[in-house]
């Protein structure tokens, strides 16, 4: 299986081919940069939105897993609204070209304010431009592959658990503050409980769906159980034996976050449970 992974030299893209490269795949790494991508991968330096036959220039893959996103932590920023037409288009060329699989990374982001367990037919009202872009994009590939001979899956993420401190989730930001001698970070209540998945395993569920051709649409890409921020951050720092408190209240919760959100892990335990076998 020839598998395409744009996006392949940041944070969720490098351990994705990792692991695409470790089940058997050939891997295609794309990204403007990669630098961080596991040699294994045929490299591939360019701006995807800028290709004219990007399915050729590509080289002729089996699946896309489309990663490329800009500004991921930046939730009001307004390249995710500027960027969508873009990435809509680099996808279509890629359906028309007669691509047989597409996985894109979507985000819990993308229901909005949501108490409880999210399944994949819950409805979305996105609360930052971010979330409304990635909804949007889901929506538009699911009118567009209606009816055409091409199967896609949407990758619902959640909350990544990982050390790598040049990342830009609240555990990097922790890891880095830690590497300058920072002895405080500061930090909300942390009471809000959200679905934490360590990095590994997130990217091995990407993997896996991504592989797989009978678990198809929305797949939650999670551990399916909540944790409060807190308990996992304080975790985090012990795991890590960082030199590091927390500052708790400096920063109010944000309005559009749920007190607590967890995925349904039932299409992705299947999806796992298949490979071990």
């Amino acid at each position: 299986m020839k598998v395409l992974v744009t996006g392949a030299n940041g944070y969720v893209g490098q351990g994705t081919v990792r692991h695409l490269l470790d089940n058997g795949c050939e891997v295609i790494a794309t990204d403007f940069a990669l630098n961080h991508v596991d040699n294994r991968a045929t490299k591939i330096v360019g701006n995807i939105f800028d290709m004219e036959k990007p399915y050729e220039e590509l080289g002729c893959p089996d699946v896309i897993v489309h990663l490329a996103w800009r500004d991921g932590f930046m939730h009001g920023s307004l390249n995710h609204i500027n960027d969508l037409p873009n990435h809509y288009a680099f996808l279509m060329k890629m359906v028309d070209a007669g691509i047989k699989k597409i996985a894109v990374m979507g985000s819990m982001h993308e229901v909005g304010f949501y108490e409880g367990c999210i399944k994949e037919d819950a409805p979305c009202k996105p609360l930052s431009l971010y979330g409304v872009a990635k909804n949007a994009l889901r929506q538009m590939m699911e009118v567009a592959v209606k009816g055409k001979d091409v199967k896609l899956i949407w990758l619902r993420g959640y909350y990544i658990v990982g050390n790598a401190e040049y990342g830009c989730s609240i555990f990097s930001k922790i890891m880095s503050s830690a590497k300058e001698g920072k002895k405080t970070f500061p930090f909300t209540t942390g009471q809000n409980q959200y679905d934490f998945i360590d990095y590994e395993l997130f990217c091995e569920q990407i993997a896996r769906a991504s592989m797989q051709d009978e678990v198809l649409g929305t797949i939650e890409c999670c551990s399916g159980k909540p944790e409060k921020l807190a308990d996992r951050v304080e975790r985090f720092i012990v795991e890590n034996n960082l030199d590091i408190k927390l500052e708790y209240g400096t920063f109010p919760d944000r309005p559009y976050d749920s007190k607590a959100v967890w995925g349904d892990a039932t299409k992705i335990n299947q999806i796992m449970e298949k490979g071990e076998n």
